[in-house]
């Protein structure tokens, strides 16, 4: 198994060279391990802080540092010499959050040999170790053993499929006994992990919650999107992709243009028009006194789209799916026209990166994308301000999505249909609106913590 593992790392970045001719993010993952050990080398020892503590954070991506940053933030408050090292794994964590300010140094994690584990451990000189939900490098984590390094996972969360949990697994479960401890997010990850012998573990739930309830508290305006937004219902769809951009869209035509047979008939009926049309014709259509009840002055509805890739080609391609239905984009709202530019939009375009979290603020209820793809993004940047979810059916691997949807605060949809049946009922039924919304915030208040009981647990007493 360990001679498969090698040869697995091998391929994956021989692979990864290869397919850099075809993905920009396989290109920069590929060269960001080009002479890396050199570069950490003389980075670190270049740094004019070498007799401080290092406190080395890994995380997968940016989801994995979202839960590291309370983390950090609360030691660097506690333990202000610290010297705090990060690195990614992927290009997309790295290349967002390489200018973090609370770090010292951050890298791309070089390949996990032996002899990149071996040299990579002794540039940095790590005091305390901290991965992040599933990072199990076996060559890192058999070196921070060997040299007597407390490691530590932070947020993990285990799920009974997993290869620690099988019959073939051993070689898994010795991985999982290198740790010093494990702080999980829920009591079903301990007890599997407990089944297996494995007792050096705490729930003490997910530091995203911090997270998020933290930045809800310290959010700033968006003036754009608060004039935007006025007094109207409106959806935040947050990290979407086509295939929940194509639903979403399709809802909210179905409401545009209800929306705007509904106010021409209005218009008829308090007589703005010709005087002479016969009165008979508005007896033929009784239906329309009820075309739609989200349609009423006093509801109107808009849309944000955030998209998760904002490259100019897949907002092109989300514009094309407008069409008729009036936009506007964020990075268009510069200069004197952006009030009229506002009012005349149905639909805002965020086509910037880094400022979702603040914009749910502003929303009724949110649609998380994701859903339809690998998996559904974060949920909880938008439950913190009491939102609905809604998201698509790949949901099962994130704890907080299970429980909302069993709470009654998030609604999983599969369709099209199912997604028109939950939008139109948050958009109609503001008691209902009101109840989910209370689960929502409720349940991420309930949650708040995690932070400060792990570094408790392990800091150092001043």
């Amino acid at each position: 198994m360990t001679i498969l593992y090698h040869i697995s790392i091998s391929l994956y970045l021989f692979a990864s060279g290869i397919m850099g001719i075809f993905s920009r993010k396989a290109a920069l993952f590929y060269a960001g391990r080009k002479s890396l050990l050199s570069h950490i080398e003389d980075e670190m020892g270049y740094s004019q802080d070498s007799d401080r503590e290092t406190v080395w954070f890994h995380c997968a991506s940016v989801g994995e540092f979202e839960q590291a940053r309370p983390i950090i933030e609360l030691l660097r408050e506690r333990f202000p010499l610290y010297r705090i090292v990060i690195t990614f794994f992927s290009p997309s964590g790295y290349e967002l959050r390489k200018d973090y300010p609370l770090a010292d140094h951050i890298f791309y994690l070089p390949m996990d040999t032996r002899k990149n584990a071996a040299k990579f451990i002794e540039f940095i000189n790590p005091t305390l170790v901290i991965f992040i939900k599933y990072e199990f490098w076996r060559n890192y984590l058999t070196t921070l053993n060997k040299c007597g390094i407390p490691v530590y996972l932070v947020s993990g969360i285990f799920r009974q499929g997993q290869p620690f949990f099988r019959w073939w697994g051993g070689s898994f479960r010795n991985i999982l006994n290198l740790f010093t401890h494990l702080f999980v997010q829920d009591e079903n990850s301990a007890s599997l992990l407990r089944g297996i012998g494995v007792e050096r573990v705490t729930v003490c739930g997910d530091t995203r919650f911090d997270r998020v309830h933290a930045l809800a508290q310290k959010a700033v305006k968006i003036s754009s999107v608060e004039i935007f937004c006025g007094s109207s219902l409106c959806c935040v769809a947050g990290s979407t992709w086509p295939a929940d951009e194509e639903l979403i869209v399709a809802h909210y035509r179905r409401y545009f243009h209800r929306e705007k047979i509904a106010k021409r008939y209005s218009e008829l009926r308090r007589g703005k028009f010709e005087q002479n049309i016969d009165s008979v014709r508005f007896a033929k259509f009784p239906e329309l006194d009820n075309v739609i009840s989200v349609s009423s002055s006093e509801s109107k509805f808009k849309l944000i789209i955030v998209p998760h890739e904002v490259d100019e080609h897949q907002i092109k391609k989300l514009i094309n799916l407008l069409r008729d239905i009036p936009y506007v984009r964020y990075s268009e709202l510069e200069g004197s026209h952006r009030s009229e530019k506002l009012s005349e939009a149905s639909v805002l375009i965020i086509d910037s990166v880094g400022i979702l979290s603040r914009i749910y603020r502003y929303g009724t209820f949110a649609y998380i994308g994701g859903g339809f793809g690998a998996g559904i993004h974060n949920i909880l940047e938008a439950a913190t301000y009491g939102m609905p979810v809604v998201f698509g059916p790949k949901f099962g691997k994130f704890k907080e999505a299970r429980d909302l949807t069993e709470l009654g605060g998030a609604f999983p949809v599969k369709s099209e249909d199912e997604l028109v049946e939950i939008f139109d009922k948050l958009l109609a039924d503001s008691a209902f609106r009101d109840e989910c919304s209370q689960v929502c915030a409720g349940y991420v208040a309930k949650n708040i913590g995690a932070t400060e009981f792990i570094v408790n647990s392990i800091a150092p007493a001043k």
